[in-house]
């Protein structure tokens, strides 16, 4: 039986703390700064091995003395992005293994400067994008004798987009504005480039339906660096319906609210809705050649919502949650096979799919079984404290 604690209980951690706990081979402590809500998240989910804990995680010396009196495994952070690096200093300190969800770049290189010399796994980085995207794109690359150009294209939509800006918060708040308005980086001209979010705007059409995608921070993970001097241009981009950016630009940009966080917060919480009616789109596409030839090869999926444990979850609540839990459970089986900073791309796309959670990315749903679960009322069955 696996130990893990998992840090948050909201949209994501509700879910994972669930699917860890429901294969029976983990014990899975849910800790949260609202105890109330940890403990409705064990109680709806009706298993013995998940346990509710309130425990404060921006405080270190509460979430280190948590964790000398529970000991756990491993450390799953699904807290804001800024929360990490001391959750991942203490996973260090107590030589624990420690997975997150963060897209943030600087967040990312202060877990990278933790887990330097480690002796247990540090996989910053786990979920859908940065995440899963990358997993696909590596093992795609991986197929050429030579790596032109790479696209990686990931939306998280409203199935059925009903404001001018065609959106619904699927998705965090706090990491929405953030990729919205920091630096992107990728390749370019086979170079390292920096790029600026919300540019870059390009349209994009699977299955019959037009897409507009721009430039977003975070969603390409360590993948630049682990293919510099190897690949021509390497980018990637989030995809929206058309019209979002240039609204997204008047606000961000033009309205300067990019230099007032908290106040955009505010704005998108109250007026943009939340929806459990949504879609994942992934693609990535890979030029190169080929036993000589000049190829092209892709990877395209659509997930929608999913029925687990006898609730709806949204379509990017399972493709984080199946993709966090893919990579703890590859790590946690195989422990001797990973050690200090492990990377997204280092883990096989068979692999992934083959997984008992990471299989969630091959389920064929449509969007009827949303449908008719709202239509039935049953969509509305929450965890609340």
């Amino acid at each position: 039986m696996h130990r893990v604690l998992v840090l948050g209980a909201g949209k994501i951690g509700s879910l994972l703390s669930g699917l860890l706990a429901a294969s029976g081979e983990y014990q899975v402590d849910l800790a949260d700064m609202n105890g109330h809500a940890a403990q409705a998240v064990a109680a709806g989910h009706k298993l013995a091995n998940i346990k509710a804990h309130q425990v404060d995680a921006r405080n270190p010396q509460a979430l280190e003395q948590h964790l000398k009196a529970h000991a756990v495994d491993a450390v799953i952070s699904s807290l804001p992005y800024f929360c990490n690096p001391p959750v991942a200093e203490v996973a260090r300190k107590l030589k624990l293994h420690y997975f997150d969800l963060t897209e943030d770049v600087e967040v990312t290189r202060a877990v990278t400067r933790t887990a330097a010399g480690a002796g247990t796994v540090f996989a910053p980085q786990c979920g859908l994008a940065p995440g899963f995207i990358s997993i696909a794109a590596n093992e795609i690359m991986s197929h050429f004798d030579a790596v032109h150009d790479v696209k990686l294209r990931v939306g998280a939509l409203p199935q059925n987009p009903g404001n001018m800006s065609k959106y619904a918060l699927t998705w965090s708040s706090d990491g929405v504005i953030n990729e919205y308005g920091n630096l992107c980086y990728g390749i370019a001209n086979g170079k390292p480039a920096t790029l600026m979010p919300l540019e870059g705007l390009e349209t994009i059409q699977l299955e019959g339906r037009l897409y507009e995608a721009f430039n977003t921070s975070g969603g390409l993970g360590s993948l630049a660096e682990t293919w510099e001097g190897k690949v021509r241009n390497l980018t990637y981009k989030t995809m929206r319906y058309p019209g979002h950016c240039e609204i997204m630009r008047v606000l961000m940009n033009d309205l300067r609210m990019n230099e007032h966080r908290d106040e955009l917060k505010i704005i998108l919480e109250r007026a943009v809705p939340r929806t459990v009616q949504d879609v994942v789109l992934v693609y990535v596409s890979v030029s190169g050649t080929q036993h000589g030839k000049f190829m092209e090869e892709n990877y395209v999926n659509t997930i929608y919502p999913q029925e687990i444990a006898g609730r709806l979850w949204s379509a990017i609540q399972v493709t984080t949650s199946a993709g966090v839990c893919a990579v703890v459970d590859l790590v946690l089986k195989k422990p001797a096979a990973y050690k200090g900073l492990v990377k997204q791309e280092q883990f096989k796309l068979g692999e992934v799919l083959a997984n008992r959670f990471g299989k969630a990315y091959a389920q064929a749903e449509t969007a009827e079984l949303s449908a008719r679960l709202v239509r039935t009322g049953e969509a509305v069955k929450q965890f609340v404290a």
